[in-house]
């Protein structure tokens, strides 16, 4: 028996239970002992009968007088026993469980925790939690009567279930490595790792669950800081090509443009291209809300990169946004001369061949393009600038890719990253610490505010007919739906592409031109509904998410979001940068049929603010205290929200990294750069 021990040779698992364990991530002993709870009820008030008092959370403890079934005239089952003990008796109530008295007979001891609670004409304790009191229980319960430690549970999995099969392995928790050191323990006063465990399964009391709690809360903010500061070390000591700014170049640029930068455009800019004359390779984020101009900011950092015989490369996630982006850059560039090369999954293969020979001998400059640019065999001569919008759709071996050392000079490109989803502002302290970061926090002058509006099912017809009114304006809608169609379900109420295409072409707009797009389509077809959209061919596009990052049509002045309870918050808002990107005033309508509170919520603080950095607080703080990362499915650790929104516990922490990194180098830290290594995937936002 040892931490490495399969889970399927624990008592009372094998595999069934060992594949039922596995959807929650645990395979071994170890596994299991890191599988924490995410709750604790308190059955720790231990009370005589006669004392306990209505809506009060209390465990007692007696023999039962007697147990029987009966069955209600509904045809529930009802499992009532009678429990005393030297100050008085309570009736125990249980629904649907007649095994019970098989389980519990006359003169068993017992403990219950629960609340008194009324019950047609009587009192007692409904559905409580209980435990058979034995000679190998007595000193020490486990499910009542204490402090009880609830899991995360999956079907066939309860957290009774759980407690018994963990208790057993606390003899293995101290084979548990504590990888923190001691002067860190000692001066932020953290109690041991193994201690820490076995306070979170079970613990003694609330004061030694809070050492617990302080103890793995710290190490979580802690191993993230370390591994975030390590990463910006480590980059510091590769070597980049200084590119120096032309300032001639850029003004002329500037007042070329048709239309006048805002001060955060320029601010950007100006942070970008001095990091660009740096030899240390820049590692920064260009964060700005939808519509806040990042084209224009990218199209002179890769001008300034070129102009100076470098190479700079655009990776964009969808084929659409690709040619978008190609587009406007080679507007942009058309005064220089610049050439601009396109590079997709479309690309025909003897244009890619040609196209990597120039890229190799660095005749190709300015590259723009999809995953066909991290292709084996491409190899860039001189890549200065490697710029990825919207980051987190590429995995962390992609974009590893492209940081790698240029053929003619051994050295790696400066790196800038785009995105379009506001990042609060413990995030960024987090998460995105490595990252210098800059913010795009202005709309371009002459926009105007998007109107968002909730629309209820009662108020569908309502909705139409605004459309129609908009449409008749000579304006275009996009209509967005969760589906494409053959995934129809009645849980989606079939809010699909193809059948709200049918129901809008036949019921609702017959006379309107309607065309629908979705990811399943080939890019050809993608490109010429787009192209065919763009030039106003088309009043209304049905769409999948396939348009939710950059697509830029300014005569779409109407978003109508179906069943937008499908969708997170910081999506539904990407969607809504889709429109408003003209002086007309813009719309977005979220359609939903639901009720629930917290979903109407997240929807509200759409409909309140327009502001994306404040809408991206607000989503953290919806979400509450869950988990940032779906640890359990991806294999990282859990960063819990609660967490991340503590900028105290934030701050003290990295503080204590970078008081730490300054003193030791963390690669000779084994147990703790093992540990921190597990963060690396999650900086990358796999």
């Amino acid at each position: 028996m040892n931490l490495r021990t399969p889970i399927s040779e624990l008592t009372g698992v094998g595999d069934h239970y060992a594949r039922k364990l596995e959807k929650l991530g645990i395979k071994n002993y170890e596994d299991l002992l890191w599988y924490l709870p995410r709750r604790w009820d308190d059955y720790s008030h231990l009370v005589p009968i006669n004392e306990i008092r209505p809506d009060e959370m209390v465990s007692v403890k007696g023999k039962i007088w007697e147990i029987s079934n009966k069955r209600a005239k509904s045809g529930m089952n009802i499992t009532e026993a009678i429990i005393a003990d030297d100050t008085g008796t309570i009736k125990a109530t249980w629904f649907n469980q007649p095994f019970l008295t098989t389980t519990l007979k006359a003169d068993d001891e017992i403990c219950l925790a629960g609340k008194l609670e009324w019950n047609r004409n009587s009192v007692g304790m409904i559905s409580p939690a209980f435990e058979k009191i034995n000679s190998e229980n007595e000193a020490e319960l486990t499910h009542v009567g204490r402090i009880v430690p609830v899991y995360a549970e999956t079907e066939g999995i309860s957290s009774k279930w759980l407690r018994s099969k963990i208790k057993p392995l606390m003899k293995l928790i101290y084979s548990i490595r504590d990888y923190l050191p001691e002067e860190i323990k000692k001066e932020h006063n953290l109690i041991d790792l193994p201690a820490a465990i076995r306070q979170m399964h079970f613990p003694e009391n609330s004061s030694q669950l809070k050492k617990a709690k302080d103890r793995l809360d710290f190490d979580e903010m802690f191993l993230l800081q370390l591994a975030v500061l390590n990463s910006r070390k480590k980059l510091n000591r590769e070597r980049a090509i200084a590119i120096p700014f032309n300032e001639a170049l850029i003004k002329g640029f500037v007042q070329d443009l048709p239309f006048d930068l805002t001060n955060a455009q320029r601010k950007s800019t100006w942070e970008i291209l001095q990091d660009l004359t740096k030899v240390a390779p820049m590692n920064r984020l260009l964060q700005g809300d939808v519509g806040s101009g990042k084209t224009v900011v990218a199209a002179m950092a890769m001008i300034n990169t070129v102009i100076s015989g470098n190479q700079a490369v655009l990776l964009c996630p969808t084929e659409i946004l690709a040619k978008q982006h190609f587009d406007n850059v080679q507007t942009l560039l058309k005064p220089y001369g610049m050439d601009c090369f396109l590079l997709t999954g479309s690309t025909s293969k003897a244009e890619k061949e040609d196209l990597y020979n120039k890229i190799r001998e660095g005749e190709a400059k300015l590259i723009i393009g999809t995953h066909a640019i991290l292709e084996k065999g491409l190899e860039f001569w001189r890549l200065g600038l490697a710029i990825v919008d919207e980051q987190h759709r590429f995995g962390v071996g992609q974009r590893a890719a492209l940081r790698k050392e240029s053929l003619s000079t051994k050295t790696l490109p400066h790196f800038l990253t785009m995105t379009a989803t506001p990042i609060p502002r413990t995030l960024s302290l987090t998460i995105f610490g490595d990252l210098d970061i800059s913010l795009l926090n202005e709309l371009p002058p002459g926009r105007k505010t998007i109107i968002t509006r909730l629309v209820p099912n009662e108020k569908r017809q309502d909705g139409y007919q605004f459309v129609r009114a908009e449409i008749s304006k000579g304006r275009q809608v996009f209509v967005i739906c969760p589906l494409i169609g053959e995934e129809a379900s009645e849980e989606m109420d079939k809010k699909t592409v193809m059948a709200e295409y049918q129901n809008l072409t036949k019921n609702v707009y017959p006379d309107l031109k309607i065309v629908y797009i979705h990811g399943k389509m080939k890019p050809a077809e993608k490109e010429e509904i787009m192209t065919n959209f763009r030039a106003g061919k088309f009043d209304i596009l049905v769409s999948t998410s396939l348009i939710e990052v950059g697509v830029d049509i300014p005569n779409s002045t109407v978003m109508v979001i179906e069943a937008a309870d499908k969708f997170g918050l910081s999506q539904l808002h990407q969607f809504r940068g889709r429109v408003g990107r003209s002086t007309h005033q813009s719309f977005c309508f979220l359609f939903t049929k639901s009720s629930n509170e917290q979903t109407l919520k997240r929807l509200y603080a759409l409909v309140n603010t327009n502001d994306g950095f404040k809408l991206a607080e607000a989503d953290l703080e919806i979400r509450g205290p869950g988990d940032f990362v779906g640890t359990r499915q991806h294999g990282l650790p859990d960063i819990k929200m609660s967490n991340l929104m503590n900028l105290v516990l934030i701050k003290k922490c990295r503080e204590a990294a970078v008081k730490f990194l300054a003193k030791n180098n963390l690669e000779s830290q084994t147990a703790l750069y093992e540990k921190t290594a597990m963060y690396d995937s999650i900086l990358s936002l796999e």
